[in-house]
């Protein structure tokens, strides 16, 4: 596959994301609106944390990272193009997450002991505690239709159908926009005055229920491509087959890296929750933020990572761990030419970002935001690199080595963290998280960069050097011109509102990007100017 078509396959499944992601922003605005961003926008947060964090762990743990080079090595050598495996697979994960979703339903005041701060176990919160409970118990089944989706939309991607599993959350967004329309109809907006009080019984079971059935229309979205691919699902209870054996044995080191992961996500959530029972900055806060910060990394990232593992497990399974090194340096300097930007200008109009984004139902909400989604901007350069890196050890079947890499991460973010935050007041806790993370994705990205390097002979650094000096050389540029127009049009106010931001930081943004854009043609950087050429040549054919 040339890099053009990896730009081809990564358009298509980007243009899902860039419309589900989309939707989902609309959907956290609303949240915000709806329960505020303190207190009580942080009891329906946490409470859906937990299936959202199986999924994410999913999504880049062992489906992704185990079951995707095992469903291309038996897609090409099983006379039945790999049917009776991927039965076998879905069988047993159902088997398995169906059991797991009912414990964690019963158990659920003990599991959610692991994400709050001891401050919920006061009388002052007894009310609130209550209310997290219930919420989760609705959102936990997200767990079983979170784990079939990833499962069904990686069967997919394996046999080349890499749109609908970007399409899919849409769905799901609408549905979660629609229960958030509900209550503010039904229940309204919540009022400064109440935003750390806990929420009813018939808004727990709105939001949670709404929650949960919009995650079972992301599957159900997903179901009719199978047999269009050309797979045909068969319950097969015959686990025995030694590649499945094999697969599992893979997925041991992917188990301990998901636990390690979700252990330092526990402490993130649990000090997340800390600040928001004190009415600073919490665990919505930070994860609103990070969703923003998400958006090129899912648009680009994703959708590239996406489209070259297929290549990259090939390479490795045929032992080119030149190519495989080739491709992996190609593609990561195809995505850090839109990531390098975001990254650059996301300090400089965090204001206006968050006041188009949170600010709706009240200015004052992007004061809260504005510094977490600044430091997040950073953060997204050292977690694409490090996201990259890891592409091209699962594709050689590492994870051993996967696993260890992220042991550093995650000790990295929870010893930063513990440190920071307890120093900082209940406003700084959510930005003192970011500044963890960006310090954990710097040692993973040096790391892993290091040891891929190591090990596949090269990943092309010296055009990725060169590649970097004239970025930083552009973007210094294109920081100054948009920190010039953002400074110019200060009279707009601290805090203007939704509009007037989009206003002031569409214009820093736009005069940033058209420096960016001339500055690449004029210093050649060949990984900005193909990436607009292959846009203009799409939208002139169109």
């Amino acid at each position: 596959m040339s890099d053009q078509k990896v730009l081809a396959s990564s358009a298509v499944m980007a243009a899902g994301t860039v419309v589900s992601r989309a939707s989902g922003y609309v959907r956290a605005a609303l949240l915000v609106v709806a329960l505020g961003s303190g207190l009580r926008g942080d009891l329906f947060a946490i409470a859906n944390t937990l299936p959202n964090m199986v999924y994410i762990l999913l999504a880049g743990g062992i489906f992704n990272a185990v079951l995707v080079p095992q469903l291309v090595r038996r897609i090409k050598e099983d006379p039945d193009g790999g049917d009776a495996y991927a039965s076998r697979v879905i069988t047993l994960s159902a088997l398995f997450l169906g059991a797991v979703t009912v414990l964690l339903v019963l158990v659920a005041p003990l599991v959610l002991r692991l994400y709050l701060d001891s401050k919920y176990y006061g009388p002052a919160l007894e009310a609130q505690l209550e209310s997290i409970v219930d919420l989760t118990r609705w959102c936990l089944p997200q767990v079983f239709f979170y784990g079939m989706y990833v499962l069904v939309g990686q069967v997919l991607n394996a046999r080349g159908r890499f749109g609908p599993m970007m399409w899919a959350p849409i769905a799901n967004n609408l549905i979660a926009v629609g229960v958030l329309v509900a209550y503010l109809l039904v229940l309204g907006p919540t009022a400064e005055a109440d935003a750390q009080d806990a929420l009813g019984t018939g808004a727990e079971v709105l939001l949670g229920l709404g929650s949960t059935l919009g995650i079972v229309a992301q599957l159900v979205v997903l179901v009719p491509y199978l047999r269009s691919s050309g797979f045909l699902y068969r319950p097969r209870f015959d686990f025995r087959d030694p590649e499945l054996r094999h697969t599992l044995r893979l997925g041991v080191w992917t188990v301990l890296f998901v636990v390690v992961t979700q252990l330092a996500y526990l402490r993130v959530v649990k000090l997340a929750s800390g600040g928001s029972a004190e009415g600073g900055t919490g665990y919505l806060v930070y994860s609103s933020s990070l969703l923003i910060m998400m958006v090129p990394h899912a648009v680009v990232t994703v959708s590239l990572a996406t489209a070259i593992l297929p290549r990259l497990s090939s390479y490795a399974h045929e032992g080119r761990l030149a190519e495989l090194g080739r491709t992996v340096g190609s593609t990561l300097r195809t995505s850090l030419a839109l990531v390098l930007p975001f990254a650059v200008l996301l300090p400089i109009t965090a204001v206006d970002v968050a006041s188009v984004a949170f600010s709706w139902a009240d200015k004052e909400q992007a004061a809260r935001f504005a510094p977490t989604l600044a430091v997040f901007g950073p953060a997204l350069v050292f977690f694409t690199v490090h996201y990259f890196m890891l592409r091209g050890f699962y594709a050689m079947e590492r994870t051993r080595l996967v696993f260890f890499i992220q042991l550093a991460v995650s000790a990295t973010n929870v010893v930063v963290a513990s440190v920071l935050v307890p120093l900082g007041s209940a406003d700084d806790t959510a930005p003192l998280l970011v500044v963890a993370y960006l310090a954990s994705y710097v040692v993973g990205a040096v790391v892993s960069f290091v040891l891929l390097r190591r090990t596949v002979g090269g990943l092309q650094t010296p055009q990725l050097v060169r590649f970097l000096v004239r970025m930083g050389l552009v973007l210094l540029a294109a920081g100054v011109a948009a920190w010039l127009v953002e400074r110019g049009l200060a009279g707009l106010g601290a805090y203007p509102g939704p509009v007037l931001s989009l206003v002031r930081g569409g214009a820093s943004a736009g005069v940033g990007m058209i420096v960016v854009l001339a500055g690449a043609r004029l210093l050649h950087v060949r990984e900005v100017t193909s990436l607009v050429d292959t846009v203009a040549a799409r939208v002139r054919r169109r």
